[in-house]
């Protein structure tokens, strides 16, 4: 089917009944007022054969024209200038077809001079009328487009791409002109917002992108006016534009377009994200049980100048906590987070303290201090080369830090503790993963109800330009011309964005202590599919605007110590149920035995302190039985 063929629907099919009695009713009202003029008044019908000739010619130079297709919400000057001609081609039809009908018997000539007007004012009235009333203006109607710009191709057909279209328009430097729309909502194909048609659903892109080309109108980049478009979609689209010579890029927020922030400025397009193509649908959480978790509570985080830990200090701020305190012992990603919340929150009773989780003195003076309600235990070392090479202060950091804090939340009385985990903690390779898991192992014992406080683990995987991760590696390696560094062509990893992953800890902490998490489970996170590095790698490039293998290498440098060919997010014998929250899942693995797990912790930490490296590692794979150390 070509895509510019006209879809009908309901919708269409309402506009053309109203156009077409709109024509009739005009006719008569005409010819009305003209015998009024005459001193001769005439009833209602008094022309019927005019009436049904004006009508049938209306309703076939309206279909012509195309007046049918414009969606009354985004009715513009396009719009009127369509009806303009339109009117004036129906008129110009009907007359000699009068003629040769009825030789204009009893039909004023001077009638139509009154039919045009009344016809043009009685087709655009309503249009711009519902229009003002749905938009709160009609200023943004009246405004043209420069022909003489860069063409290009819009993907969503709403009102991100009519205000685009019209920025566009009253914009000297722009820089573009809008040739067409693809959407997948039928209701929308076939149609036109401001003067430009809808000519196809998405997968009908590659042939508008033809039949454009063959009118001279071939556009140069595709840009993408909603923020519904993510994950295989884009990707989909990124191929299109790679297979066509073409760039994809994002239209500004709405918001920006709309506030006229933008002025007179170039019309910047938003590079499109490598979190757009590995984006999903957002998961629909429970906002009431999230706000209950945090508002009103004392609240400290761990880790607070990390990727997960700076995040989870944001949406928590936003949750209206009685006070927040940031425990870092980073000076600089402390300062940041704690500077951002200034500002954006300047009414919320805040704390930035510098400290070590290891250090239990430290963690005693900030918890009698603050007295946090709510604890999100963020902090950890996560490089897994670098803990390889340095597995005594991992164990220290990662499994003893994790025990002082729940240490601390036990004397002091914390409501709950949440241990932010990993992937890599699931028959753990690396010390990274094995203290992890140990840090897993430490709340699962804890978490036997005999103290004051709930102990929640959340399991997930890599998020998405974290601090050191292989997206701002890529990027670097990117900006220097390449090659781009890939471990093995084979090696897959989970990835989440950052703010899905920090919403989805706080709905599962928000879940109630009755609904499984009371004896020790640990909350995974459904991370999707996952992604093969090398695919992402040739991901950015493109995106980045360059061809893999030919403008940028990708080169491989083997597994290093520690690393998976493939994470897994639970282990054999771990068992997954499902939730009533989408995105978050149940596994109660068994939980050690209290008592002699603090024991071994004992040990374990005299040898950490003590940078017995071979003792550690013993004690470390004796406490984790399914840590294959290297």
């Amino acid at each position: 089917m070509s895509p510019w063929r006209l879809t009908f629907n309901r919708r269409i099919a309402t506009v053309a009944l109203h156009d077409v009695v709109m024509a009739a009713l005009s006719f008569e009202l005409a010819v009305m007022i003209r015998y009024i003029t005459y001193g001769a008044p005439q009833g209602f019908g008094f022309l019927w054969e005019g009436t049904l000739i004006f009508t049938a010619v209306c309703a076939l130079t309206f279909w012509r024209i195309g007046l049918y297709r414009g969606i009354w919400y985004y009715a513009s000057l396009n719009d009127l200038i369509a009806i303009v001609k339109a009117v004036t081609l129906g008129i110009l039809i009907f007359l000699p077809v009068m003629f040769v009908i009825t030789r204009l018997e009893n039909f004023p000539r001077t009638a139509l001079f009154i039919n045009w007007p009344l016809l043009v004012l009685m087709l655009s009235g309503p249009r711009f009328l519902y229009r003002a009333l749905k938009d709160g203006n009609l200023g943004a109607a009246f405004e043209r487009s420069d022909p003489n710009l860069v063409p290009v191709l819009l993907v969503g057909a709403g009102d991100e791409a009519e205000a685009f279209i019209r920025e566009i328009g009253r914009s000297r430097h722009a820089g573009y002109r809008v040739v067409g729309i693809v959407d997948d909502r039928p209701g929308r194909q076939g149609r036109d917002i401001r003067g430009i048609r809808v000519m196809g659903s998405i997968a009908d892109a590659g042939a508008v992108i033809d039949d454009l080309a063959r009118r001279g109108r071939r556009p140069q980049r595709l840009i993408v006016t909603s923020e519904r478009f993510a994950g295989t979609a884009m990707a989909e689209l990124l191929d299109l534009a790679e297979r066509r010579g073409m760039t994809l890029a994002r239209a500004p927020r709405i918001t920006d377009l709309r506030s006229g922030r933008l002025g007179e400025q170039p019309l910047d397009l938003r590079p499109v994200a490598v979190e757009d193509l590995l984006g999903r649908p957002q998961k629909v959480l429970d906002r009431e049980a999230m706000q209950a978790l945090v508002a009103g509570r004392r609240v400290l985080v761990t880790g607070a100048g990390g990727t997960i830990g700076s995040e989870l200090a944001r949406q928590g701020a936003a949750l209206g906590p009685a006070r927040l305190a940031l425990l870092d012992n980073g000076e600089h990603a402390l300062y940041a987070i704690d500077l951002e919340l200034g500002e954006r929150f300047p009414e919320l009773a805040r704390s930035a303290v510098l400290g070590d989780v290891r250090d239990s003195g430290r963690l005693t003076v900030v918890f009698d201090r603050e007295r946090p309600e709510l604890v999100f235990h963020a902090a950890a070392f996560k490089h897994v080369p670098l803990n390889e090479q340095n597995p005594n202060e991992a164990v220290l950091t990662n499994a003893l830090g994790t025990k002082a804090v729940a240490d601390a939340c036990l004397e002091h009385g914390a409501a709950v503790m949440v241990l932010i985990s990993t992937d890599k903690a699931v028959e753990p390779s690396s010390v990274m993963g094995a203290s992890k898991r140990l840090a897993e192992l430490t709340c699962q014992a804890l978490a036997d109800g005999s103290g004051p406080t709930r102990f929640v683990i959340v399991r997930f995987g890599n998020v998405l330009g974290s601090t050191g991760s292989v997206v701002p590696l890529f990027e670097r390696q990117l900006a220097r011309g390449g090659p781009l560094t890939v471990t093995d062509p084979e090696i897959t990893r989970y990835f989440m964005t950052t703010r899905e992953a920090v919403e989805l800890v706080l709905q599962a902490s928000a879940i109630p202590a009755d609904q499984g998490n009371q004896t020790g489970g640990i909350f995974v996170l459904d991370m999707g599919e996952p992604v093969r590095i090398q695919d992402l790698a040739r991901q950015m490039i493109r995106l980045a605007g360059y061809r893999p293998d030919k403008d940028v290498a990708i080169t491989y440098t083997g597994l290093r110590p520690g690393e998976k060919l493939h994470e897994r997010l639970f282990g054999d014998q771990e068992e997954l149920v499902e939730t009533r929250y989408e995105g978050i899942l149940l596994t109660t693995p068994p939980a050690p035995e209290r008592a002699a797990l603090e024991t071994a912790l004992e040990a374990l930490a005299a040898a950490a302190r003590a940078r017995n490296t071979d003792d550690t590692l013993t004690r470390l794979a004796a406490l984790v039985p399914d840590y294959r150390r290297p």
